[in-house]
């Protein structure tokens, strides 16, 4: 057994692809310098307060879930210190704190000129909720601290937010939304068509007409904001490629 490869510590790494599916090989891999001492997940569901009949009481009833939100702070250092403690030698093969969050922003942030947006990502760590995490950056604060003469940061602290960004049929399977004995309510956003809203309730885009028609709409084109809209239970026929069919 090789006993360097018993002791080696795993570290976090996020994979940044120029597609949503995060198919191939990954456009760029950040491999963190030192782990997090700890990160928080933000489980959270929307609800909506309907007031009762000759009550002050009000019902919440559900709306939508928001994609989870994972924050963590990740630390540059630029002294020549390692994770165990130890001082590598300064110079050749050591990246300046400039050049590390430059290569953390172009993976994580900066757009990219393909796909006219950030990259797609997915996060590996351990065997716990980062297991492999797909996501978008949301946001990232950086601290410089530790400066050298000439006023270049020696290390960096950057507290990043993290968006869950998984494929929307994969959502939709995970959360078993083709129930066959559910109805699902939406209340239409500014920018939202029916084509998508159906992508998000049953994984496909198929079934617009049908729901146009069970909401009695003559122009599925033009959805008025704020309008609720009722999308009838469906049910998944044999196989991940069937077509979906109503109950």
């Amino acid at each position: 057994m090789d006993l360097t490869k018993a002791f080696k510590l795993e570290k976090l790494k996020i994979d940044a692809f120029g597609n949503r599916r995060r198919a191939g090989l990954p456009q760029k891999t950040i491999t963190v310098m030192f782990n997090p001492e700890s990160f928080s997940m933000r489980h959270e569901n929307k609800l909506k307060h309907i007031p009762g009949i000759n009550t002050s009481g009000r019902q919440a009833t559900y709306s939508h879930s928001l994609s989870d939100e994972l924050a963590l702070d990740l630390v540059f250092d630029g002294t020549g210190v390692s994770d165990m403690g130890w001082r590598a030698p300064v110079g050749k093969g050591m990246r300046s704190v400039a050049e590390q969050i430059d290569d953390f922003l172009e993976a994580c942030f900066y757009l990219d000129g393909k796909i006219h947006e950030p990259k797609h990502l997915t996060i590996h760590w351990g065997d716990g909720p980062l297991r492999s995490f797909e996501c978008r950056l949301k946001s990232a604060d950086i601290t410089y601290s530790l400066f050298d003469k000439s006023g270049a940061a020696l290390r960096a602290t950057l507290k990043a937010v993290f968006m869950e960004g998984i494929d929307t049929a994969m959502r939709v399977r995970k959360e078993g939304k083709s129930s066959p004995d559910l109805s699902h309510h939406r209340v239409v956003r500014i920018g939202e068509s029916l084509p998508l809203l159906c992508q998000e309730i049953y994984g496909t885009s198929a079934h617009y007409l049908e729901v146009a028609a069970a909401n009695g709409l003559d122009d599925f084109r033009n959805l008025v904001p704020g309008q609720e809209l009722v999308f009838p239970p469906l049910t998944v026929a044999a196989g991940p490629a069937a077509p979906y069919a109503r109950v």
